[in-house]
């Protein structure tokens, strides 16, 4: 019996060979935004230092393991714990006091996706999201199925009440909502009732972000966030629409947008950012273009964005007052970060 010896065609795998060592090319690189809106001065000390710390954790995971989904995960997780923000345990409560979280978790590689709405009683939706998107073949779990999933798969669902979920600052805000003293915000402030904002848009957001990319040019994105404070039970935001508050496609770039959720939908906001770059428009343009189509066509809405392109090219632009945000570059070692317009404030990556 004669085995036919297989023909190698070494000029073809020569070429895949460089193509995959051009791609590799390609330098680390990480951002991540706290939301935008009014945020009181006596809370940008929170903002910086939340957003920094949510960075170093997710570059070190990124460092060690090349992955831009596990590394997106690890940003967002440490933002879900803290009060400085509307995710997680900082998150906003409905109108009936309950925690009502969206998120999603894209690959860019392959487009998959998973991704959570009005979901209650887990710390972290932003990991319930990843399983999703892993484990499933399904994109978007709301409610009680979301739940029942994240049982299903080990997540801890232990909270019986939302209080274990619940901020001070998330209650405070509720209650003076209830009361007509202010009005809705998608974060709670410590601001009085003569200075509360006069209109959801000036609110202060506290909705989080991440996007990442690895040596080989893979992108991650994903967004966490409580949604808007005293919001109807079942309400979902922008945040787990793609192309709305959150897009991932290695082609392009990622994105994620914070701001007035239904104005983030209604303009498909981070669509638009992609749409622009591959138009030409640099990355910090891009973003406010997008942000200024959605105020254009809807008055009451601002926001802010974040971006990383196919080529690791790092963009953000906020229309609103404020947006807290971090990023780092591999070729630079640097942590970039600010909440006002115009900061710039570094930090050696090396400084913990």
């Amino acid at each position: 019996m004669i085995c036919a010896i297989p023909v190698v065609n070494y000029k073809l795998l020569y070429v895949r060979i460089i193509l995959v060592l051009i791609k590799m090319k390609t330098k680390l690189a990480l951002i991540v935004h706290g939301g935008a809106g009014t945020v009181a001065q006596s809370r940008h000390p929170q903002k910086l230092a939340g957003v920094q710390q949510a960075l170093r954790a997710g570059y070190e995971v990124l460092k060690a393991t090349n992955n831009p989904v596990d590394a997106v995960e690890a940003s967002i997780k440490v933002m879900e714990l803290d009060e400085a923000f509307n995710a997680g345990y900082g998150s906003m409560l409905t109108c009936n006091g309950e925690v009502e979280m969206d998120a999603i978790l894209i690959r860019g590689s392959d487009l998959k996706a998973g991704a959570v709405g009005a979901m209650k009683n887990v710390a972290h939706p932003i990991s319930v999201c990843k399983a999703i998107m892993e484990k499933t073949p399904h994109v978007l779990l709301v409610g009680d199925g979301a739940e029942q999933f994240a049982k299903e798969h080990g997540f801890p669902v232990t909270v019986t009440t939302s209080e274990q979920l619940t901020a001070p600052r998330a209650r405070n805000l509720l209650e003076r909502v209830l009361a007509k003293q202010t009005v809705a915000s998608t974060e709670a402030s410590d601001s009085s009732h003569d200075d509360a904002p006069k209109s959801l848009s000036k609110g202060e957001g506290g909705t989080v972000g991440a996007v990442a990319i690895n040596t080989f040019g893979e992108i991650a994105a994903g967004t966490s966030t409580g949604g808007i404070a005293a919001k109807l039970p079942g309400r979902v935001g922008d945040t787990p629409i793609i192309g709305g508050g959150t897009f991932c496609d290695d082609a392009i770039c990622g994105a994620g947008a914070t701001g007035l959720g239904e104005a983030i939908m209604r303009t498909c906001v981070c669509s638009r950012i992609a749409n622009a770059l591959e138009k030409g428009e640099e990355p910090n343009q891009a973003c406010l273009s997008a942000l200024e189509f959605m105020t254009s066509r809807i008055p009451e809405g601002d926001g802010g964005a974040i971006v990383l392109t196919k080529d690791g090219e790092v963009g953000f632009n906020f229309n609103s007052n404020q947006m807290s945000w971090a990023y780092i570059k591999q070729d630079e070692n640097v942590i970039h970060y600010g909440i006002e317009k115009g900061d710039d404030f570094t930090v050696p990556y090396s400084d913990s």
